[in-house]
């Protein structure tokens, strides 16, 4: 199956959607003091980003420019799984021997850090490849999508090197990192969708 990289493209962009929608989800469960289905949000996310990954991949390698935006989402993708594996896979056990036996608490915790500093570095890349795609798409003629795009991408990146540096509490209770992160994600998305290929098709 060979598929133009305009469908390619189309593939990546719903992929966006569904992740943005799955961790909104997440979210808003989660600020409502509900308790989200973590296996199966985070299992569908997990193949979403795999899924991600191959199409993304794909289009690095069918378009004639926009690569920086490719492998940022490529790495991305790839970083998602390793976040979600490590959440599935790792949280409930080391929760469980924390609860135990309180010595282990602080493995339990560095162990949550680890899998939101690779949430945030995961987020850095989205928001780069927003910022790239976003410049296209202005220079292309969509500029108020294109410069939005842009600045979102901009502070998105910002917030989350700084989650990444400072830790993710940098913020207080104002979720600047992850939220905006999922914005960048929706928009990358909505680039995509109105992306003009020219020849690459």
């Amino acid at each position: 199956m060979e598929l133009s990289l305009k469908h390619t493209v189309s593939v990546v962009a719903w992929l966006l959607v569904a992740a943005a929608v799955t961790q909104a989800v997440y979210t808003g469960m989660y600020a409502a003091e509900m308790t989200p289905p973590r296996q199966l949000l985070w299992g569908t996310e997990g193949f979403l980003f795999v899924m991600l990954g191959a199409f993304a991949g794909a289009a690095m390698a069918q378009a004639k420019g926009l690569h920086l935006a490719w492998s940022a989402i490529l790495g991305a993708a790839i970083l998602n799984v390793v976040q979600v594996g490590v959440g599935l896979t790792m949280f409930g056990p080391f929760r469980e021997v924390a609860e135990a036996v309180p010595e282990a608490a602080p493995a339990a915790s560095g162990v949550v850090a680890f899998s939101f500093m690779v949430y945030n570095a995961a987020k850095v890349l989205l928001a780069l490849a927003l910022i790239v795609v976003g410049l296209a798409r202005a220079s292309e003629g969509a500029k108020a999508l294109g410069w939005i795009s842009a600045v979102v991408g901009a502070f998105a990146l910002v917030t989350n090197a700084l989650s990444m540096a400072m830790g993710r509490d940098f913020a207080g209770e104002l979720p600047l990192a992850g939220g905006s992160g999922v914005l960048a994600t929706a928009l990358l998305a909505a680039c995509l969708f109105t992306l003009s290929f020219g020849d690459d098709t």
